[in-house]
């Protein structure tokens, strides 16, 4: 694939020194590390490799990736091997998308608070699906879950929410039968709705006293304070959305494979850095149509800033399984629905992810390439290429 005539990269190299200084002691160290990888990722900074065709001599580059999981350019291949580990544990039954979105005020707590809040997203959302689906008024059954944070709108401004990925039905509650969901409908989102709005509402105020406010929310540090602020949120209506279901099992790889590695923005988003700032293409999700694709230009400053606010603390989990799926019994759980469905136990085929520090064919003849150089981080090559210098992820651990 060739490289994008614009990258985040190019950014934070042309103008991340400023950035830095500008907002020295106002940084996380976090953030200071995803600049830096994604600054050196793919350069000489990080090492490489040279490749020489055996049949025409051809020579290519190709240097290290930083395997940031925030960097645009590092989330293709763990897409890929997250995916082929994935699949084994399909069902042959449609599936669902569901979005739990944490409101504005709630949103700005957890700008402050990442860790804490996020987990509460996840855990109450993922709570909220389990018990409405086991309640026998509507489905009676365990179901699985397979969750993902994205902590971005569009725009990179700072909207999260948790895209939730269920097959539409679930093993009996005895555990003698598998249930099924009627027909294009799941669970009822106003149910959801009301029931995620009071466990989170709950499991926030009772985390109050570990977390942390500044600037505006400051006050709130106040017990009585932060439940006069949450009250208003008790009576509003909460966003759950449930869309319909995919065509299939295959059709859900598809879709997860741009959802489970996705970064704030891709590189392919990116159109022009200049004097007037960063432009980028976001989508209008309030319009319908071709017209909901726009142009937006932020200063530099206010892209880089943007851009850094959704670098997660280190350690959180982004993807994260419950019920059915949850790791620990997820393979049992698979076995045991796929009898109760009569279809056979699929076997896990070899993971077709491509170790990249194999290179690939010969661009020019379509000979074998073999490595006759590799240089450390921060060195230079002995050998220069015979063309354009092809940049690919190579596994450095």
């Amino acid at each position: 694939m060739p490289r994008p005539a614009l990258e985040v990269a190019d950014i934070f190299r042309g103008h991340g020194p400023a950035w830095r200084q500008a907002n020295a002691g106002h940084v996380s160290l976090d953030q200071l590390k995803a600049m830096s990888a994604i600054e050196s990722c793919r350069t000489a900074a990080l090492g490489g490799h040279v490749a020489r065709c055996e049949d025409c001599a051809y020579t290519t580059i190709a240097y290290n990736s930083c395997r940031n999981r925030h960097c645009p350019k590092c989330q293709g291949a763990a897409a890929k091997q997250w995916l082929a580990e994935r699949e084994v544990d399909l069902l042959p039954v449609p599936y669902f998308h569901v979005v739990f979105t944490l409101p504005a005020a709630i949103a700005d707590i957890a700008y402050q608070n990442k860790a804490a809040v996020y987990d509460l997203l996840f855990k109450t959302s993922a709570e909220t699906l389990i018990t409405i689906a086991a309640d026998p008024k509507h489905l009676g059954a365990r179901i699985g879950i397979t969750a993902v944070l994205h902590t971005w709108g569009s725009a990179l401004t700072h909207h999260p929410h948790v895209h939730m990925i269920v097959p539409g039905g679930g093993i009996s509650l005895d555990g003698k039968r598998w249930v099924s969901c009627r027909p294009g409908f799941f669970l009822p989102v106003r149910v959801l709705s009301r029931l995620f709005r009071r466990l989170f509402l709950e499991r926030l105020t009772a985390v109050h006293q570990r977390l942390q406010f500044f600037g505006n929310h400051a006050p709130l540090a106040d017990a009585q304070a932060f439940a006069a602020y949450l009250a208003p949120l008790r009576r509003a209506e909460w966003v759950v959305y449930s869309k319909p279901p995919f065509g299939g099992p295959q059709t859900v790889l598809a879709y997860l494979s741009r959802y489970t590695h996705r970064v704030a923005i891709a590189n392919s988003r990116l159109i022009a850095f200049d004097q007037q700032g960063v432009t980028f293409k976001w989508k209008d999700y309030r319009i319908e149509g071709r017209d909901r694709y726009k142009l937006m230009t932020l200063a530099t400053d206010e892209f880089i800033r943007r851009f850094l606010i959704h670098v997660l603390p280190r350690g959180f989990h982004r993807i994260r399984h419950y019920g059915l799926l949850a790791k620990a019994v997820c393979a049992d759980n698979i076995t045991r629905a796929r009898e109760l469905l009569a279809v056979p136990k699929r076997q896990a085929e070899p993971a077709h992810a491509t170790d990249d520090s194999e290179p690939h064919p010969c661009p020019h003849c379509g000979g074998r390439m073999i490595i006759i150089e590799t240089f450390e981080r921060g060195s230079m090559p002995r050998h220069r290429p015979t063309g354009p210098m092809i940049a690919i992820r190579i596994d450095t651990s």
